[in-house]
């Protein structure tokens, strides 16, 4: 089994390569994370994590998922071992400390992470002044590359290799701990989101990619985020999304680019991923 968030769609398509290769099933984390998630795992079914990096961390989503999951893998005959649990992230650039934070948070519902890789892939993230889309040129090498590796990550994952490959950076424990505080406390957020009236042609596209319906609107409409609060004097949370996740995948998704965040995506390029 194998559980998944994406929002420009670089997770997706490692996701679903994985899912092909396995032959296990994908559990969409948005479509879940409201009902129980509690799963039985069949005997030697693997279990996968794929997200990407969000704050040099986790997305806040996936840990939540993680806090609810319950994972029955006792119930087959012969099925009394742990599985066999692994992680793929995605990046722009590096991961920091993610898989150490993925591996705690595993740890609390028992479970033991034996492999983890990172895949680096086309950047999306545009929220800060030094952080843009890359160029084409650069996108289509990282693509490429991501493509190779992925078949690497797949033969390991098949054969139940208990392995790291992972692509850290410079100075982690400083970008996963300050930075990624920085970002989970002040950037995760829609309050920064607006729409350029003049340019936005009201097609509904923005709401409807949202991976967790934080968007009112629709074909005909002017979109409005929910501001579904995390505290008090942020808004309620609404019974069919999750607070905003700042994954841009609704300003990557504007055929217009009448969605901005603040004054910081002004001039900055689009992208989601295209085979």
């Amino acid at each position: 089994m194998i559980f998944y968030f994406s929002g420009t769609g670089n997770t997706r398509w490692a996701a679903e390569r994985l899912a092909e290769v396995t032959d296990e099933q994908l559990v969409y984390i948005p479509d879940v994370i409201k009902g129980s998630c509690e799963f039985n795992i069949r005997r030697n079914e693997r279990i996968g994590f794929v997200f990407p990096v969000h704050g040099w961390r986790p997305p806040k989503l996936v840990r939540k998922f993680i806090s609810k999951l319950d994972i029955l893998w006792g119930n087959d005959e012969g099925n009394e071992q742990q599985p066999y649990v692994y992680a793929v992230c995605t990046a722009g650039d590096s991961i920091g400390k993610t898989i150490e934070f993925l591996a705690k948070d595993l740890q609390t519902i028992g479970l033991q992470l034996n492999a983890a890789f990172s895949l680096i892939m086309p950047e999306s993230y545009v929220g800060l002044p030094f952080m843009d889309v890359d160029p084409k040129e650069k996108e289509e090498r990282k693509k490429a590359k991501a493509r190779e590796d992925l078949m690497r990550f797949e033969q390991e994952i098949i054969n139940r290799k208990h392995t790291t490959e992972l692509v850290k950076g410079p100075i982690p424990w400083f970008f996963s701990g300050p930075v990624g505080s920085f970002f989970v406390n002040c950037l995760v957020t829609d309050k920064r989101f607006h729409v350029e009236e003049d340019r936005c042609i009201r097609c509904g596209k923005c709401a409807k990619v949202c991976p967790v319906h934080d968007i009112e609107g629709g074909k005909g409409m002017m979109p409005k985020w929910k501001h579904q609060g995390r505290s008090k004097g942020q808004g309620a949370r609404s019974k069919e999304g999750e607070p905003c996740l700042t994954c841009f995948t609704c300003y990557h998704h504007c055929p217009t680019h009448a969605i901005e965040f603040g004054k910081q995506t002004q001039k900055k390029g689009q992208y989601y991923f295209k085979e």
